[in-house]
């Protein structure tokens, strides 16, 4: 490591082959080399010795709302990154729709990054949106970098970006399959949704019974159908039902190409305990009961559930009124994802390395940045969360970076408190504090 410019130590770094005491060598913003903790720092690098902290790959994000331009008093680039730094996330993937114009044409797409550019402290990179009309505009906002394509098959809860039937799901995915692109789904069942009770009101018992998990089986064992039919890749958004799972192992045993994620609130909070009114609670689909919850944490357990991210969806306080039914639907979650999901894995018995494999290496390998992102290894980006995984600290809004502060998580004592965020060997958050932007705008590779 003679060329280093920077040594980054801890007695834990989470590596692919384990956690160990190591010195993590950099150059240039590449970690060149993982060698032993004692290795003699040489001359003109600059040490860093973060001491019994843990340091984890910075993590990667591929489910983020941020709804610039056009909502930017919801979310922006730059308050949605400067969360983002502050939970030790790295890279985000920018979803299609809640901004305006939604990012389903080229023109938009480059109306999208002029916005982000200078705004971004960390990476991002943006996924297209397939809607009813715009199947000639896939190949080409492929060809321009985005990572995949985002539809719905129930309504989206914006009048400009609407869900697709199943025949206009069957044109989209057989455009994009004959490309090798990523269709990601919101699934759940509109017929399903459209027979369940809907009676308002600021009960959350109603509003969970409005959204069943059948809705989402059915619309996952309807997309698994066509992923089949056109051997195309698909990838299950926001799991939250575990009725679903066991259509996800078969087709996954018989070689259907679908993944799948879940995410932090799923995985964290409970049906029982949300209060009425509390629309800070609300998301679609919805966090279901306890048992349920156990059910997800076993298919994270045994892969069926691919990775976790955040579907970090705000808005203004004010559309999160007490009425479930006519309340955004959103979780705020961006900044706290790893220590809420280290807090429940941890009490589980999962480890740092799977917080990891969930959050980090598995979403960059749904994007194709695993060459890049997603661990601590030579080649990779130098990105690191550093992480105080014993400490303790109780949620306050007003400590919260995403532009509106409301969240689910108040209140709550979670562990693991993020000491420090590196980009490609630069420190971008630190105790609070920030540098200027100093993201990247990414293309799929």
């Amino acid at each position: 490591m003679s060329d280093a410019e920077l040594v980054l130590r801890s007695t834990r770094v989470v590596t692919p082959e384990g956690t160990r005491a190591a010195a993590v060598a950099v150059s240039a913003g590449t970690i060149t080399a993982v060698l032993p903790y004692d290795t003699e720092v040489p001359a003109g690098a600059r040490l860093e010795d973060v001491g019994d902290h843990a340091v984890l790959p910075g993590l990667v994000d591929t489910h983020v709302h941020v709804n610039d331009p056009g909502r930017t008093e919801w979310e922006g680039f730059w308050t949605a990154t400067r969360a983002a730094a502050a939970g030790g996330v790295t890279t985000l993937v920018d979803m299609p729709l809640n901004s305006l114009p939604p990012t389903t044409t080229v023109e938009h797409l480059r109306t999208k990054r002029d916005v982000a550019r200078d705004k971004a402290h960390i990476d991002v990179g943006f996924w297209g949106g397939a809607l009813p009309g715009n199947v000639e505009d896939l190949r080409p906002l492929h060809d321009a970098g985005v990572f995949g394509f985002k539809a719905f098959l129930s309504p989206s809860g914006v009048d400009e970006f609407p869900h697709l039937g199943q025949e206009q799901l069957a044109r989209s995915l057989a455009e994009i399959a004959g490309f090798g692109g990523l269709l990601i789904v919101h699934a759940e069942d509109p017929r399903h949704l459209a027979a369940a009770p809907q009676h308002g009101g600021p009960r959350y018992a109603d509003f969970l019974a409005s959204r069943p998990g059948g809705a989402e089986a059915t619309a996952i064992a309807a997309l698994i159908a066509q992923a089949r039919r056109l051997d195309a890749r698909v990838h299950v958004l926001h799991l939250s039902s575990g009725d679903a799972l066991p259509l996800i192992r078969a087709a996954r045993a018989d070689g259907v190409r679908v993944t799948g994620e879940t995410c932090p609130h799923y995985l964290t909070l409970t049906a029982e305990e949300v209060p009425d009114g509390a629309s800070e609670f609300k998301c679609c689909p919805p966090i279901r009961e306890a048992a349920n919850q156990d059910l997800l944490w076993e298919a994270l357990a045994d892969g069926t559930i691919d990775c976790v991210v955040t579907d970090h969806s705000p808005s203004t306080a004010d559309l999160k009124t007490d009425d479930f039914a006519t309340a955004w639907g959103g979780i705020s979650g961006l900044q706290l994802s790893l220590s809420a999901v280290w807090t429940a894995a941890r009490g589980r018995g999962h480890t740092l390395e799977d917080v990891v494999r969930w959050m980090s290496a598995r979403t960059a390998a749904l994007v194709g940045l695993g060459a890049r992102k997603g661990a601590i290894a030579p080649g990779r980006d130098a990105d690191f969360a550093v992480l105080a995984p014993d400490e303790a600290f109780t949620v306050d809004p007003a400590g919260l970076q995403h532009r509106n502060r409301v969240t689910a998580y108040a209140g709550r004592t979670l562990r693991g408190v993020v000491k420090s965020t590196w980009l490609r060997g630069e420190r971008v958050y630190a105790d609070g504090e920030f540098t200027s932007p100093k993201g990247r705008l990414l293309d799929r590779p």
